[in-house]
């Protein structure tokens, strides 16, 4: 059986600096703009209207990221080889882990993939491929999922279609950005990363205007710079200056829409809904997830762990039951309770995942390694179906007995509930077409039929 090294507990991390951050947005700057070019994708869009696409239910994603890789085998997969004994759940036929009481209630609104299997063993790239479906090579940086999301379905309501909070790996960021980032289809899809909802002191400040500035200033701005300009643009109408002025404006909208603002400001939920949650980065961070996709976010990435706190090498029992599972069983039952109490399960695929799953051999220290050779996540909403089983995994929960799932299945199946053609490829700079749903050995994958 293989062995694999943890690269962040060896601490070879390499210098850090160079990451996207919502801070980094200055008063009308190139970031926002440049975030926010995706008008033109609608027009795209409509020229697939013709095709054999279903009409799509999933407006929206929510990725609850458990970073570090959670154990197959003390979760959805429960072997006699794990730490804890099952329960029932909610959906007929389906156990889960003890330690997720609650989850389990909303087990026929989620469905379980047990046989999803990736090759990537170290921490970086297995968060590469899983957020990618490629595995990571030097010569091209692949875009992720939520970038692809955000290209293929547009902005919505002035909200920026693609959000991470709060940072992901934030101790190692540099590491893993590419995760994160739409690489070659262009820096304007890469996602907004947003502070810690959880610290007293969070705030937008590039969603507000300085105290000095208002918007009849603003208009009087843009005005001034279309009259300085309009000699210029006379004599080059290309269109690349057309588009200039439709990111410039929506980042306009974006800093002078009030409810761009509001779906940001996590004081307009009850103190009842913030304890429901848990008053803590996981929960805050799903709470916003929340409020992000019912203001019109397209992709949301909850990624409130910490760098590699789902990474159990030692102790993995006390862990587990002491803090990991709660918090855990917690958030994503409230998430679960909150979206359908407001009607957005139907229209909101919830995805439930690490890079990979842990060795079915517990070692000396009482933890489990790195294991992608077969792992389980969760999916369900937006019409993706729940209560039910995909694939299966051998008695010790090491390899796949039957059905195996490349990333790019799992993301087809979410394309189609978008209504996003998943069999199209993207044409790299190095003039290799590109799967947007990789599957494996590099083919189209395809939408998994038991689900959608």
């Amino acid at each position: 059986m293989k062995r694999t090294e943890c690269y962040r507990c060896l601490g070879a991390a390499l210098a850090r600096r160079d990451f996207l951050r919502a801070g980094t947005l200055s008063f009308l700057g190139m970031t926002l703009p440049d975030f926010l070019r995706f008008e033109s994708v609608q027009a795209r869009a409509a020229t697939l209207a013709g095709n054999s696409l279903p009409k799509a239910k999933a407006q929206a994603v929510i990725l609850v990221w458990l970073e570090g890789g959670l154990s197959q085998l003390e979760s959805w997969d429960v072997k006699a080889n794990g730490a804890f004994k099952t329960i029932p759940t909610s959906a007929p036929g389906i156990q889960v882990a003890e330690i997720f009481p609650r989850i389990a209630q909303h087990m026929d609104k989620l469905s379980v993939i047990r046989s999803m299997k990736t090759e990537e063993r170290n921490h970086p790239q297995g968060t590469i491929q899983t957020l990618t479906g490629h595995r990571p090579i030097p010569a091209l940086k692949f875009p992720s999922v939520g970038s692809i999301v955000a290209k293929e379905a547009g902005s919505r309501n002035n909200m920026p279609p693609f959000v991470i909070v709060p940072m992901p790996t934030e101790g190692d960021f540099f590491n893993y950005q590419e995760a994160y980032q739409a690489g070659f289809v262009g820096s304007e899809y890469d996602g907004m990363i947003l502070p810690d909802p959880s610290r007293p002191d969070f705030h937008l400040p590039d969603l507000s205007l300085p105290k000095s500035v208002s918007s009849d200033v603003i208009a009087d701005r843009q005005t001034l710079l279309r009259i300085v300009d309009r000699h210029f643009r006379q004599k080059e109408e290309l269109a690349e200056f057309a588009k200039m002025d439709a990111f410039d404006e929506q980042a306009l909208k974006m800093l002078l829409d009030p409810q761009v603002k509001k779906a940001f400001d996590l004081s307009q939920e009850s103190e009842k809904t913030k304890d429901r949650y848990g008053r803590h980065r996981v929960g805050q961070s799903m709470l916003l997830a929340r409020r992000l996709v019912e203001a019109g976010c397209r992709f949301v990435t909850a990624a409130g762990y910490k760098h590699g706190q789902w990474d159990t090498h030692g102790d993995m029992e006390q862990l587990l039951r002491g803090t990991l599972a709660p918090l855990l069983d917690q958030t994503l039952s409230a998430l679960m309770e909150d979206l359908t109490q407001r009607g957005l399960l139907e229209s909101t695929v919830v995805m439930v995942s690490g890079e990979f799953g842990r060795t079915p051999v517990i070692n000396p220290k009482g933890g489990r390694d790195h294991w992608p050779d077969c792992w389980s996540l969760l999916v369900g909403g937006g019409g993706i179906a729940g209560g039910r089983i995909v694939g299966a995994s051998d008695k010790e929960g090491a390899y796949v007995a039957d059905r195996p799932v490349a990333v790019g299945d799992l993301y087809a199946t979410i394309y189609k509930a978008m209504g996003i053609d998943w069999t199209q490829t993207y044409m790299s700079p190095i003039a290799r077409p590109v799967y947007i749903a990789n599957g494996f050995d590099d083919v189209p994958g395809n939408p998994l039929k038991e689900l959608i």
